[in-house]
């Protein structure tokens, strides 16, 4: 048996000096007569890898770079010039991981990105049971507005529980019951 570890990490800038990253590794046995055989075993190769970005883009909201926004305040300070904490997250797994890294401004006023929602729509699309009509059910339970008018932070926030309910750490109803958010 041979063992192939094939892997794939971004990190993408975001407003206000902060940043964040995803990467996925895969890790498979095929059996070593592809070593005799190299396009087959390139194939393989590039199937994998394939799927590693994919998995990584679809992560960080699409093509997985992100266009940074205007700063309300200084970075690293808040509307009333006051130091922001760092806020600092990041997630460690041996299939993916997400993190962020946020200087920002802290108040999230700003709308969600076209990048956000299109993710929020990718994930509700991928979720059985979820149409349009529980998804701005589930906007105003957890943000008390429609999907149209979510900040980033109420998008970033969505985004958390849709992937929750997708991965099944949160059962859709429970998320339209309560508002949960992941």
């Amino acid at each position: 048996m041979l063992h192939l570890n094939i892997g794939f990490s971004r990190k993408v800038g975001e407003a206000n000096y902060g940043s964040r990253g995803a990467s996925v590794n895969l890790e498979i046995e095929v059996e070593s007569v592809l070593v005799r055989d190299p396009d087959q075993l390139q194939d393989k190769i590039d199937y994998l890898f394939g799927l590693a970005k994919s998995s990584v883009d679809a992560q960080l909201g699409g093509n997985g770079y992100s266009e940074p926004a205007p700063a309300a305040s200084p970075p690293g300070r808040n509307g009333n010039g006051v130091p922001n904490g760092n806020g600092h997250n990041s997630g460690n797994g041996a299939h993916s991981a997400t993190g962020s890294n946020g200087n920002g401004n802290g108040n999230g006023s700003h709308r969600a990105s076209e990048k956000q929602m299109n993710f929020v729509n990718q994930l509700a699309r991928g979720i059985r049971g979820l149409g349009v009509r529980r998804l701005e059910s589930l906007t105003g339970k957890m943000f008390g507005k429609p999907v149209a008018d979510l900040t980033s932070l109420d998008a970033s926030a969505l985004i958390d529980t849709l992937k929750a309910v997708k991965e099944g750490r949160v059962s859709l109803d429970a998320a339209l019951t309560d508002g949960a958010s992941a």
